[in-house]
């Protein structure tokens, strides 16, 4: 009888001891992308506001460019947690540089809300990056697809880089947000 008693405190003591032993978010507690998992409303509607804005002031000027970066045949959810979190920091990368761009002065004003949000993600990021995987070497998809983006950077307008930036903020949230959950995403 004394045994059984014994049984669920052994039980509790070996999954503590087992639960340290192998954390198995460390990388989502350590770099604090936990908060990225479901995004502020305030932030979703700045950044609609936003993209809305741009559109109407761009009009149907730069829609011929041909910029394919966000037309992947990959999802990101096929990549490990480490390269989901490389992709999304290209990304913001590329949208928060592209933000900083001279811009009318209305939309410069509406820009600085989403600006501020996606400088910090890609910051938090970069230190996610910096100390949980600083030697981390990106899938053939991966890097195929930051070759792209570096091609695009050379050889295309900042106004067509701009435009494709601006247009996919929201795929480039969903993909934080699902490098921030580092499980599967749909």
């Amino acid at each position: 009888m004394w045994h059984l008693a014994f049984i669920p405190l052994l039980v509790m003591a070996l999954g503590a001891s087992l639960g340290a032993a192998f954390p198995h978010d460390a990388l989502k507690n350590s770099c604090g992308l936990s908060k990225y998992q479901f995004l502020e409303p305030h932030e979703l509607k700045a950044v609609r506001k936003m993209t809305e804005q741009f559109e109407d002031i761009m009009g149907l000027s730069d829609r011929k460019c041909n910029v394919r970066l966000f037309h992947r045949k990959w999802k990101p959810v096929e990549l490990s947690v480490p390269d989901r979190v490389m992709l999304v920091e290209a990304e913001l990368d590329l949208a928060t540089a592209m933000l900083r761009l001279p811009a009318d002065p209305t939309f410069a004003e509406t820009r600085q809300r989403p600006l501020a949000f996606l400088t910090q993600a890609r910051e938090d990021l970069r230190g996610c990056v910096a100390t949980e995987a600083p030697s981390h070497q990106p899938s053939r998809k991966l890097r195929h697809w930051l070759q792209k983006l570096q091609m695009a950077k050379e050889t295309e307008t900042a106004s067509c880089l701009e435009t494709t930036a601006i247009l996919h903020l929201f795929q480039v949230l969903e993909d934080l947000r699902c490098a921030a959950r580092q499980e599967k995403c749909t």
